[in-house]
């Protein structure tokens, strides 16, 4: 079925800006991430400090679109929109409270539960949103790469610190 809706495109900056938001206030409520990625042992292909916001200001711009696309969609049921954009609330707030577990608590090991946790979400809302519409749901396969890796680095930084 095809989608006539136009682009609303109040709608489309609020999903862009309440994940770009929630990327703020996770980086505030973090505390140093300088200080703190500067002091953990760091394994391999570990990127330079600076990579990070970069690639988050345009991951969190991306999933915004993709919810947009979901949220705007005309030709899917109601209900598994709905569900779709619950699966993607929940894993942003989960997205929200990594780096806070990560980098202020500074408890590494339960980062590492809760990155894979993100993982996990991260590929169900893929899943769902491909159903819906199949561009909101590859879109966020960069997404997916990154906090996979982000799980590597995690988990090594993890392993890691505890021989030290």
């Amino acid at each position: 079925m095809k989608n006539n809706k136009k682009i609303n495109l109040t709608d489309l900056l609020l999903f862009i800006i309440s994940a770009e938001l929630t990327g703020v206030l996770s980086a505030l409520l973090s505390g140093n991430f300088s200080g703190t990625y500067a002091d953990i042992p760091k394994p391999p292909l570990s990127p330079p400090a600076w990579l990070f916001p970069a690639v988050w200001t345009v991951l969190y711009a991306v999933m915004g679109i993709s919810a947009y696309l979901i949220y705007s969609y005309c030709g899917a049921d109601r209900d598994a929109r709905k569900n779709a954009l619950t699966v993607y609330w929940i894993q942003l707030f989960v997205n929200f409270s990594w780096s806070i577990v990560f980098f202020r608590l500074k408890l590494f090991a339960a980062a590492a539960a809760v990155i894979l946790t993100l993982l996990i979400l991260i590929a169900i809302m893929i899943k769902m949103f491909r159903k819906i519409r199949p561009a909101a749901g590859y879109m966020n396969i960069p997404y997916l790469i990154w906090v996979a890796f982000a799980s590597y680095l995690n988990i090594a930084a993890t392993v890691m610190a505890g021989s030290h």
